[in-house]
């Protein structure tokens, strides 16, 4: 699909869609999703609680499969991404664990097919407020990361926090997000748009007073949030009871 972009950006939103559940497992909370859209049937699959529905108005009422109970085992997990690789015959699951690591699965629909964790990188980058980009060949993919380039940087290091995710609009060009902290401690969204995944980046809504999109609290994902806790809360970010949600664009066609 092609669409251009506004300069301002109004989100609806659907209010809470998936929340933790009381099965024994002891979740706080529910975030961090990745989504994809099967071909074999209507569902949809988020991990590290992986889970399939075939409407979002169905999804707190799915089935959650843990994936710390199977080879990618336990430890530091975050920030999920999902995608099909066609010459592999393979779904990749990436995701932080201090490096940025990788698992694959030659059946989406098996949440026990993942295989164990290996790491893209043989270090980490300092969290400094840099995004980087790194490359390889299909051919090589996913080893031979290479070629390690700063794609954007802030002098201060919570106006680039986390959360980087780029999209195409299908009309030449790209789309950044990138997740900041703003002055007030609240999580919002940052973009930018180039012709080329390789930049430079020109500034959409980069601002915290005008951002891409802000809330009580929006963090880290494919745009699909909600906070879930009362904006005047206070406590341990990691135990408040997040849920997911869906934010629209409801001023232009994209």
């Amino acid at each position: 699909m092609k669409a251009s972009l506004p300069m301002s950006f109004e989100l609806s939103s659907s209010g809470p869609l998936i929340g933790p559940k009381d099965d024994g497992y002891a979740r706080a909370g529910i975030k961090e999703p990745s989504t994809i859209n099967t071909a074999k049937e209507s569902g949809y699959h988020l991990g590290v609680v992986y889970l399939s529905f075939p409407d979002f108005n169905e999804a707190n009422s799915a089935t959650f499969h843990y994936l710390d109970q199977t080879l990618i085992e336990t430890g530091y997990r975050a920030a999920p991404e999902v995608f099909y690789f066609g010459p592999h015959k393979l779904w990749y699951l990436v995701y932080q664990n201090g490096n940025a690591a990788y698992c694959t699965n030659s059946d989406i629909s098996n949440p026990a097919g993942w295989s164990a964790p290996k790491n893209f990188f043989s270090s980490m980058p300092n969290d400094n407020g840099h995004l980087y980009r790194s490359q390889t060949s299909l051919g090589n993919f996913p080893n031979g990361m290479e070629n390690t380039a700063i794609a954007l940087q802030d002098m201060n290091i919570y106006a680039s926090f986390e959360a980087s995710n780029v999209y195409s609009t299908g009309n030449g060009e790209y789309l950044l997000l990138i997740e900041a902290i703003g002055s007030d401690d609240a999580s919002y969204f940052r973009s930018w748009t180039s012709a080329s995944l390789s930049g430079a980046w020109t500034s959409l809504a980069d601002t915290e007073v005008l951002p891409f999109v802000r809330s009580n609290n929006v963090i880290h994902g494919e745009m699909i949030r909600t906070n879930g806790v009362d904006p005047n809360a206070t406590g341990d970010y990691t135990a408040m009871p997040w849920k997911l949600g869906i934010l629209t664009q409801a001023n232009c066609g994209c």
